[in-house]
């Protein structure tokens, strides 16, 4: 009966709390059950909480995910076939035509609202406010807790720091500069709050996340669980909560963007407190016995399991079966046997460029392959060998491993003869969402498929290791150079950082050539950003803090069409005919400055005095 009693406070406090709280600023006050029944012990405390993980509302007579996960890059990718994150960039076309092609031509208005409050989307705006309102009130209600001990209500307050730090970061990543808010806002105070300006806006940030951090330590939290070889590993009851690491990991990646082209207002000691950050959370992760994981086990950080030893803050996003339609976005139907209803993410061939040779030769420009072919390191008719292994391990290309196809090899081929086009099973025109660049994902895909029907755990790794060296590096070489170590105590520069994320999957380390100073190192960083932690949510975000976006979006996306022979000769030797093309013209993309931010919905717009709107695009 006590439990009942529990839950059914705690969704009647939600239920009061989450209909009556603005779009944007969190205005209206708490009513209805008396605050003593839910904030003085600690079961129905957390239950209250909690709703930042896993808290729902009605959205159209349906109970819709209102929580930190629509912040998260898998769960965006997860809702439809219309969009996923790397879809609206000129890394990746959708195989059909959608949402996610009118957004990276230049027009969001119409559907912008699916980022903002509808549920049956991704309502990430409301979802951000409405935890901002919780961790408030939690971190004003904590010592009214009368049952917990000062090691609860330490981890407690260090979570909702983070998470308050983690809502004000996604809403700066999506929609610009943001007024922090840091107390519960009432019928009778202000809610239409000034912007802060970008940087002002990430080091409110990184303070909440020091904040954190000081609170999850004192609560012995700065790993949740034992650690490897003990039991409980990667097995907390509180697992998907942050710790201290992760409070130290985001705030790197916070002052890297402080520090970005687009936010930086200081100059260059933004980089240098970026650097220092870095290697701070670098080193706190290493002495928590967070490790990378071997090349052969990478995949783990994807699926297989909920958590590896290499995320340091992760979302376990449970099974999927092999025709989940959670997988609408990421993968086609020829992978989900659905030829209708499915899209799918399809790697560009501009993106497969940014993978080296295995050599360290860049491929990103037709200057660049003609350099590696003289070398003898590049094909363009045997384009997939002598390849950084990422490449394998991340996208799948024309004959590459893929279970349950022919001869256990990917078919993306077509073959004319007698004017008869036959299309391979992965090109079988009967679906709407194949390839139309000659490549489908498999970062993040566990092998589950119309040929080989089985269910796979996912997990979203927020925050891993990898990052924190790729941070270090971005940050030492603006500030320091690619051989200096600048920052006190470090052990490694910004170059031997790089190296060793490629040394772990057995890339060469990057080639002098490329490290002569920090403006050509930097392209090699940011390249080897891309290929790490590509398909997980960073590329879209890097490339408008980069200020590179207007570049990108200016591109003309290519694919790769792939006829095959009759056999094998000396100039195709792979038995394939490997050709260039430009993706059609409603799948090119184009740049507006507006599309460095989101707009808000244009009737909110004229509520705001104070706070300035976005550009509507």
């Amino acid at each position: 009966m006590k439990k009942y009693i529990y839950y059914t406070a705690f969704f009647c406090m939600s239920l009061l709390l989450f209909a009556s709280c603005e779009k944007y600023l969190d205005k209206a006050p708490e009513e209805g059950i008396k605050e003593e029944e839910i904030f003085s012990k600690i079961v129905n405390f957390k239950l209250f909480f909690n709703a930042v993980y896993e808290g729902q509302s009605i959205y159209n007579n349906n109970w819709r995910d209102y929580n930190i996960k629509t912040g998260h890059s898998l769960y965006f990718d997860y809702w439809d076939q219309k969009y996923t994150i790397e879809g609206i960039t000129d890394a990746a076309d959708q195989g059909r035509y959608m949402e996610g092609q009118v957004f990276k031509q230049g027009s969001v208005i119409g559907f912008v609202d699916k980022f903002i409050n509808d549920g049956n989307r991704r309502p990430i705006l409301k979802s951000m406010f409405m935890d901002i309102r919780i961790c408030n009130i939690a971190l004003r209600k904590l010592d009214m807790l009368k049952d917990a001990t000062q090691q609860d209500k330490d981890d407690l307050r260090g979570q909702a720091h983070f998470i308050r730090a983690y809502c004000h970061f996604t809403l700066f990543k999506w929609w610009g500069r943001m007024p922090y808010i840091t107390h519960v806002i009432g019928p009778e105070d202000p809610w239409d709050i000034p912007r802060l300006s970008n940087y002002e806006t990430c080091i409110q940030i990184a303070k909440d996340l020091d904040s954190a951090y000081y609170f999850l330590e004192k609560a012995g939290k700065v790993r949740r669980d034992p650690g490897p070889g003990l039991p409980g590993h990667l097995n907390d009851p509180d697992q998907r909560a942050p710790n201290g690491v992760a409070a130290k990991a985001l705030k790197s990646r916070v002052l890297l963007y402080a520090a970005s082209p687009l936010n930086n207002s200081v100059g260059q000691s933004a980089w240098e407190e970026a650097a220092k950050a870095s290697w701070e959370a670098l080193q706190l992760a290493l002495a928590n016995s967070y490790q990378l994981l071997p090349a052969n086990e990478r995949y783990k950080n994807f699926y297989g399991n909920n958590y590896s030893n290499e995320q340091i803050w992760a979302w376990a996003a449970g099974s999927r079966s092999w025709n989940s339609g959670d997988f609408a976005g990421l993968y086609n139907g020829v992978f989900g046997a659905s030829k209708s209803s499915w899209s799918g993410v399809c790697p560009t061939q501009n993106f497969v460029d940014k993978y080296e040779t295995s050599f360290g030769e860049p491929l990103n420009t037709d200057a660049d392959r003609a350099a590696a072919t003289a070398a003898g390191h590049y094909n363009e008719q045997n384009p997939y060998v002598n390849r950084d292994p990422r490449l394998a391990m991340d996208i799948i290309t024309n004959q590459s491993p893929c279970i349950g196809w022919s001869s256990g090899k990917a078919q993306i081929w077509r073959q004319t003869s007698g004017g008869v086009t036959t299309y391979s099973e992965l090109l079988n025109q009967s679906y709407l969402g194949i390839t139309r660049t000659g490549y489908y994902l498999r970062k993040n895909w566990g092998n589950n498929s119309t040929k080989n029907q089985v269910t796979v755990v996912h997990t979203d790794p927020i925050i891993r290791l990898a990052e924190l060296y790729l941070n270090y590096a971005e940050a030492s070489n603006e500030a320091y150079g690619p051989t200096t170590i600048g920052v006190s105590g470090a052990t490694m520069n910004a170059v031997d950082a790089i190296n060793v994320i490629r040394n772990r999957v057995g890339q060469v380390n990057v080639l002098p050539q490329f490290t002569v100073s920090k403006e050509v190192f930097r392209d090699r960083i940011k390249n080897e950003r891309n290929v790490e932690l590509s398909w997980e949510g960073h590329y879209y975000f890097d490339i408008r803090r980069w200020m590179d976006a207007p570049q990108c979006y200016s591109t003309t996306l290519m694919g790769v069409d792939i006829e095959k022979l009759s056999a094998p000769t000396a100039e195709y030797p792979t038995g394939y005919k490997y050709t260039r093309v430009p993706l059609g013209q409603d799948r090119q993309v184009a740049w507006k400055p507006a599309m460095y931010y989101l707009p808000f919905n244009i009737v909110d717009n004229f509520k705001m005095k104070i706070f300035e709107p976005n550009e509507v695009w």
